[in-house]
């Protein structure tokens, strides 16, 4: 809590209690700053902010508003001064990891959050904001700007050192992260998606490549050897540590073997080999572990130190996320949403697999339709059967979406449009060691229909049947 002549030479002795750029989330006493969006002006909804109890306004355009301003060239770039002010630059005080690629960001970032410890690292993305004490949801894979600024101060409050944060290509596009410099970044991979923001591939690859471009002068990168895209990021930073099957990366995947519970791996850094028990399921974690044990070798955790630390990781939630309600066949929880997310899921499921695999997928609405073939294909080749139905479906028909997924392919398939009932059809009909793969959402908490979000949760569902 601030006074505004704390932030601004200026005459106004008001206190503001914080900052918010959407007028319905004001309160007494906040501050509105009107920002340009995509879609929108915030100086459309100053009444609005009035109405709901804002106290001081930051606005482009001069006005015989109900409530004292200051006028600013551009209030996009304003709101990372004012919240950096207001919420004593907590950047400065933590070392900032940022991951970014197209699949794996959650799993990485939480891994990195387990081995360091919640009582030291804190943790933003799209499973929420975990400090200490501290919980909270959020909307955005990363969040707006001056929403960093806040959770940042307060795990600064609660003396954390570190904070694990997924850094996504659309947070890059939209500015939303411009402000920060990162101790390390991250990349886990690179296939295409999101091509209905990004419009093209490389358009996609260099909102990523910001991540490295924001790094401290003596940053690290932390780079995936064996993806296709990693040329185009080794020279960006000055420091740079690899990790891959490739005999050329820093931490070396020499073998590794899975189980239903556990997986083997066997790692060689600095010519010595080590090998690790890990709770994570699947050849893609095995790749997440690894750059998230790079990220502690940065940080100047010894390897044995590491490996005493992995038993502390925990499966991030609807992330290969094997579920128990004591049921006759395994059921799967998993974010897959994208070719190659349903693709490594699949591989790891098919390696463990005792009778079917039913998979239950959609693909989201109102996104690049050019994955929704490819995720079909997927599915249908390494399923014994497929559930089609919604996932998020915004102001497209789910008919027309899973049309474009099947795309005249054969196989053995179902069309149920409605989640639940796919989802409670496949538990109906699985047998005797099936595995139901419930894939896309994850934890979700949402359907998107139209331009509203429907409450909605596939693990609610499950419980539910199984609890009935």
């Amino acid at each position: 809590m601030k006074k505004i002549n704390d932030i601004y030479n200026c005459p106004y002795d008001i206190e503001i209690n914080d900052i918010k750029i959407n007028s319905k989330e004001i309160k007494p006493g906040d501050l509105f700053v009107c920002t340009k969006g995509v879609n929108t002006d915030r100086h459309d909804f100053i009444d609005e902010a009035i109405d709901n109890g804002a106290s001081f306004l930051i606005v482009k355009k001069d006005g015989n508003y109900r409530v004292p301003y200051i006028k600013v060239d551009d209030p996009n770039k304003e709101l990372y001064s004012l919240s950096a002010k207001f919420y004593n630059y907590p950047d400065q005080k933590l070392k900032l990891i940022g991951i970014t690629g197209t699949d794996g960001k959650t799993t990485t970032a939480t891994i990195i959050r387990d081995l360091l410890g919640s009582d030291i690292c804190g943790y933003i993305g799209t499973n929420g904001i975990e400090g200490k004490k501290i919980s909270d949801t959020s909307s955005n894979t990363t969040p707006e700007c001056h929403l960093i600024y806040k959770y940042l101060y307060l795990f600064s409050c609660e003396d954390l050192k570190y904070v694990s944060m997924e850094t996504s290509s659309e947070a890059f596009y939209r500015k939303r992260l411009e402000p920060f410099k990162f101790d390390i970044g991250i990349l886990t991979n690179v296939t295409e998606d999101h091509l209905n923001i990004h419009k093209t591939i490389d358009n996609y690859i260099n909102s990523k490549k910001q991540l490295f471009r924001q790094l401290k002068d003596r940053g690290t990168a932390v780079l995936n050897r064996d993806d296709k895209y990693y040329k185009d990021f080794k020279d960006l930073s000055r420091n740079v540590l690899t990790y891959g099957k490739s005999k050329k990366a820093d931490l070396i995947i020499e073998n590794f073997y899975e189980d239903s519970d556990y997986t083997k791996i066997i790692f060689k850094y600095k010519n010595r080999e080590y090998e690790v028990l890990s709770p994570l399921l699947g050849e893609f974690n095995v790749y997440n572990l690894s750059a998230a044990i790079l990220c502690l070798i940065v940080l100047g955790f010894s390897f044995e130190d590491i490996i005493s630390r992995i038993s502390n990781i925990s499966t991030p939630s609807g992330r290969c996320e094997f579920l128990n309600f004591n049921q006759k066949y395994k059921v799967v929880l998993d974010y897959a949403h994208t070719p190659n997310g349903l693709n490594n899921i699949l591989n790891y499921l098919n390696k463990i697999k005792r009778n079917r695999i039913i998979t239950v997928v959609g693909s989201a609405g109102g996104r690049e339709k050019e994955k929704r073939s490819k995720m079909g294909e997927v599915v249908l080749e390494k399923s014994d059967i497929v559930i089609f139905t919604m996932d998020d479906p915004r102001n497209e028909d789910p008919k027309d979406i899973i049309k474009e997924m099947i795309n005249d392919r054969e196989g053995c398939y179902e069309i149920i449009v409605d989640r639940e009932e796919a989802i409670k059809y496949a538990l109906e009909h699985a047998k005797k060691e099936d595995i139901i793969l419930i894939a896309g959402k994850g934890r979700d908490n949402y359907m998107a229909i139209g331009d509203k979000y429907i409450p909605y949760c596939d693990y609610d569902v499950i419980k539910k049947y199984f609890n009935q």
